[in-house]
């Protein structure tokens, strides 16, 4: 069976995707409402505060009166009433201001936790093939550069076009009320601001789009050199990767100008736009004057100049928002990956181990060329088989599809004479411990790098004796905190042998009916090795084993050595009769093994 990768999509639409964005509010709406009254009475008073400046110069203009009506004051004196008036609206503008800022911003946390939280768990479901059409470095700047992204969108974005926009609304219809004439002349600049954005929006999006892949590649190049350190250091690469850690960066520095260029060049040309209608509407203001005060015409201008600046900030948000498009449809595209196949219902409390394999083969997804061809292999309930051959030749593969990281083409895989597709993913993988060359430790205690996972909470007794097994406890006592100290990043703190014996001692303390050792013993000293052989000569007792190696002293005991060549298994027999045979496995022998000693051999 072969997983599929999805149908390509046409982009979505940018509405589409902030609706898609702004759909994981539902459960902050209570807070999202009241942000949106706090914004609305914000950007209120801003009309108010035009308002004050008619009753202040009709004032100064009728000197012999000094009482006027004035709104919630009623009718007092003007030198006292002005001032209460102006105070009274800041507290009002003040109240929106903290009851809109506030909770836009836990609204708009709390979405971006939602999306960073969606996406990790995203990548915990997602198939082997996602991770091998995708370096971890982009995956990476997904979850961090690109959801930073969205945060912009999600919180100055929503707050600008929520406060600016209500006083842009606001202030129109305090200019409708004042002369609806002269406002609708000021309307027909409209139409230009708005093809003006949507030319930026245009621009704004398809160079985020690069600044993020760029990102992403800035980001791979790092965690490259950052991992694997010690071979920049030993091989002499530190001027290669500062070449490339140079270019890539300066390739997000040269696509993060091209936007700013873009949005300086932007910015300019509406604010001529606006500020030339302004200066029309002065002249109109003094050529329709009609009856108007003093008052009535300052309070008009005084609204009409405040109008250029939300419509800018409104203007200006655009870049922010395509960047936050940007981001989220490239989070989005990862969280509509469809996960791991698991179509399988089946869950055994254990099983006994029998293997069998019939007529499998097997190609990796998006390749021609076969890995595995016409298989067929039985595994009885504890024996050990031994798979050798040179590198290349479907090993390791063979292994990899037992638990199901990868889907076979035909064929079967049967565990207990049942298909490993029937299985529930979780239950298969609790009958399978794999040890495997490539050591994965986290940054925890050795304690919980043994216990990881489904063992956690394992008694401190039983991860005591897993350590004592693989031959792991004799390195831990002479450690400062034992079975409490911190390994590092992957373990960077132990030797290699060290490390193996930790992955070696963690599938012990698993305890599955299925061992599978890929290349366990490699990193390993002689003694070490004789001394884990030994434990797992006891551990492997009862238990179906399957051992990739090349090392003899892991091979010679097994029940069947089973020799593959180009994806075909070509010999299969114990040690003795396949030496007798002459053979592949002879002639890998000879070549391998010529200056190995044998276990039973003197040390």
């Amino acid at each position: 069976m072969q997983q599929t990768a999805p149908a390509a999509q046409t982009p979505a639409s940018s509405a589409k995707i902030y609706l898609r964005l702004l759909s994981y509010l539902k459960p902050l709406l209570g807070m999202f409402a009241v942000s949106i009254v706090g914004f609305m009475i914000y950007a209120s008073s801003q009309p108010m505060l035009a308002g004050v400046l008619k009753y202040f110069v009709d004032g100064l203009g009728a000197p012999g009166t000094t009482r006027y009506d004035l709104p919630l004051l009623g009718n007092v004196e003007l030198m006292y009433g002005v001032p209460m008036l102006m105070v009274l609206i800041i507290v009002w503008r003040s109240i929106g201001s903290f009851l809109g800022n506030y909770y836009i911003a836990r609204v708009s946390l709390g979405l971006i936790e939602e999306l960073r939280v969606r996406l990790f768990d995203s990548l915990l479901r997602l198939p082997n093939t996602y991770f091998d059409n995708n370096n971890s470095g982009h995956l990476i700047s997904r979850i961090t550069y690109n959801v930073t992204m969205v945060t912009g969108a999600a919180t100055d974005a929503v707050k600008t076009i929520i406060s600016e926009g209500l006083t842009v609304v606001f202030l129109f219809g305090y200019l409708m009320w004042m002369n609806w004439k002269l406002t609708l002349i000021m309307l027909a600049i409209l139409p230009i601001i708005g093809s003006m954005v949507g030319i930026a929006n245009r621009k704004f999006r398809k160079q985020s789009k690069k600044i993020q892949a760029s990102m992403g590649e800035l980001t791979h190049v790092a965690s490259e050199t950052i991992q694997g350190y010690r071979v920049v250091r030993s091989f002499g690469g530190e001027d290669y990767e500062s070449r490339r850690f140079r270019a890539a960066s300066a390739d997000n520095t040269g696509k993060q100008l091209r936007m700013v260029k873009t949005g300086a060049t932007f910015t300019p040309a509406l604010q001529l736009v606006t500020f030339s209608a302004m200066s029309v509407v002065l002249f109109l203001v003094l050529f329709m004057r009609g009856d108007a005060t003093a008052g009535d015409l300052i309070a008009y201008i005084t609204a009409a100049g405040l109008l250029p600046k939300p419509i800018r900030q409104l203007s200006e948000v655009s870049g922010t928002i395509q960047k936050g498009l940007a981001g989220a449809e490239s989070i989005f595209a990862q969280l509509d990956e469809r996960p791991e196949t698991d179509a399988g219902t089946i869950e055994r409390e254990r099983v006994s181990g029998r293997i069998d394999i019939r007529k499998l083969s097997f190609r990796y997804p998006g390749t021609e060329q076969t890995v595995l061809n016409e298989i067929d292999l039985t595994v009885e309930p504890g024996q050990m088989v031994a798979i050798v051959g040179r590198s290349g030749s479907g090993k390791s593969t063979l292994a990899n599809l037992l638990p199901r990281f990868y889907h076979h083409h035909d064929g079967q895989i049967l565990i207990d004479s049942v298909d490993v597709e029937q299985y529930t993913l979780r239950n298969l993988r609790r009958h399978i411990a794999l040890v495997t060359q490539q050591v994965v430790l986290f940054n925890d205690t050795i304690a919980a790098n043994i216990a990881y996972g489904d063992l956690a909470g394992t008694p401190r007794a039983a991860i005591e004796q897993a350590a004592e097994a693989a031959y792991a406890r004799e390195f831990i006592e002479r450690l400062p905190q034992g079975l409490d100290t911190l390994v590092g990043e992957n373990g960077v703190l132990l030797s290699g042998g060290q490390r193996q014996r930790l992955a070696i001692a963690r599938a012990l303390l698993k305890n599955a009916p299925i061992l599978i050792l890929d290349e366990a013993t490699s990193a390993l000293d002689t003694e070490s090795e004789r001394h884990i052989q030994a434990a797992l000569d006891e551990v492997m007792k009862g238990r179906t084993t399957l051992v990739i190696a090349h090392r003899l002293s892991t091979i010679e005991k097994a029940d069947i050595i089973v020799v593959m060549d180009q994806g075909r298994i070509v010999e299969r027999g114990t040690h003795a009769e396949l030496l007798a045979a002459n053979g592949h496995y002879a002639r890998l022998h000879a070549v391998q093994f010529k200056d190995e000693p044998s276990p039973d051999s003197s040390v």
